[in-house]
């Protein structure tokens, strides 16, 4: 029965940030739903029906007083693994659980990093226009790329994505070194033919291609700036398809323009996209996608089902099998306080609740205090605002 069935709040059906028909479906087969915008227009009707936070691409973006008008809600189930984007430890105090849906998109993401590197490395990009321009009338022999087969590649960060990598690099007969705060066991290492690296620096000096893996956190942050660039060859290239706060970009800026690195390819930025009269939009050097890693439908179509498992179990009081714990001695930071040398994107923390005033962290959780008024115009603003919230993970 419709009626039976919990409700769940999402970004929107189609549009940019929502999901595809076929997606909505599978989450319809289990909740009812309450799209965003929906929601806004009459939070004092939904908000205490909501039992689960959908958030797909970031969307709905889990803002403390947006989640304070959802007095019964027990889970935030969010697509992907990086979770830099909500604030754990303030959920699980609020009584939801956090999960996400790691394994589901570690192929598709290993796939495109691979992508990324043959491009960049066989300027796969420039042929293409070269060779679709309809001013060519012939082809430049100057269009010389670099070697992949046999190359060094060195993994920062040799989680399930990272190991994915090492093991297509295998095909290319790659020599694999690897940076991670724990290593791997022999048999792991082993079976994909990498070396560990205890400090990163080594790796940086050895390697033909640098892939960043890591996840977003308070010591990942601006992991890669001028120091770290200054010592990679000069015939190098920078992958990241993990955080784009992981690499400062006025210092990648500069090793590109001045040639202390040869190129770098990138599935992220920050801020997404990069505002369009961006420097590094400009390069010639640099190969940049929109976040697209785990864009695939087969991949798309795990992760919600995914995190429909992580919801119903959350909802039925059931073990959640993908929860994210609060991270032990976790430091919470937003972005533009941790590292000074980018503009994070604004938190616009002017209130939509007039009529509560200008702080809607005073609005009391579960007594069933609504507005009954909201700026909508300003609450679609905040549909997606992934300023990342920084945990810092003990050893």
């Amino acid at each position: 029965m419709e009626e039976e069935k919990p409700w769940a709040l999402i970004s929107e059906v189609g549009g940019p940030h929502g999901y595809l028909e076929e997606l909505a479906d599978i989450v319809k087969q289990h909740f009812q739903i309450v799209c965003y915008k929906d929601f806004l227009q009459n939070p004092v009707l939904h908000g205490s029906k909501i039992q689960v936070l959908l958030s797909w691409k970031y969307c709905p973006a889990a803002k403390p007083w947006l989640l304070r008008l959802l007095p019964c809600l027990k889970v935030v189930a969010s697509g992907g693994v990086g979770i830099d984007h909500l604030d754990v430890p303030f959920i699980n105090r609020l009584g939801a659980k956090v999960a996400n849906t790691p394994g589901v998109v570690s192929d598709a993401t290993a796939d495109l990093a691979m992508g990324l590197l043959l491009a960049s490395a066989r300027n796969i990009l420039e042929g293409h226009q070269i060779a679709t321009d309809p001013k060519t009338v012939h082809i430049p022999q100057n269009l010389m790329g670099v070697e992949v087969t046999r190359a060094t590649l060195g993994i920062i960060g040799m989680g399930e994505i990272g190991y994915k990598i090492a093991q297509r690099s295998k095909g290319f007969e790659m020599k694999v070194m690897y940076h991670k705060r724990t290593r791997r066991s022999t048999e792991d290492e082993q079976a994909v033919g990498a070396s560990y690296c205890e400090n990163l620096d080594d790796l940086l000096r050895c390697s033909d291609f640098v892939m960043i893996a890591v996840n977003l956190t308070s010591e990942t942050s601006g992991l890669i700036g001028h120091r770290e660039l200054s010592l990679m060859k000069p015939t190098a290239t920078l992958i990241n398809i993990s955080r784009g706060l992981v690499v400062n970009q006025d210092a990648l800026l500069e090793a590109l323009q001045s040639g202390t690195i040869r190129a770098a390819a990138l599935d992220v930025t920050h801020p997404e996209p990069l505002p369009r009269d961006h420097p590094l939009l400009e390069l010639p050097n640099i190969l940049i996608t929109p976040h697209i890693g785990i864009s695939t439908i087969t991949t798309a179509r795990g992760m919600v089902k995914k995190m429909v498992e992580n919801a119903l179990a959350g909802v039925k009081g059931l073990p959640v099998p993908n929860e994210v714990s609060r991270p032990d001695q976790a430091l919470l930071l937003t972005a533009s306080l941790h590292t000074p040398w980018h503009s994070a994107r604004p938190l616009c923390l002017l209130s939509p609740l007039p009529l509560l005033g200008s702080d809607a962290s005073n609005v009391p959780r579960g007594r069933g205090i609504f507005p009954k008024a909201m700026s909508l115009a300003h609450g679609a603003s905040q549909l997606c605002s992934p300023t990342p919230v920084l945990h810092r993970m003990s050893r």
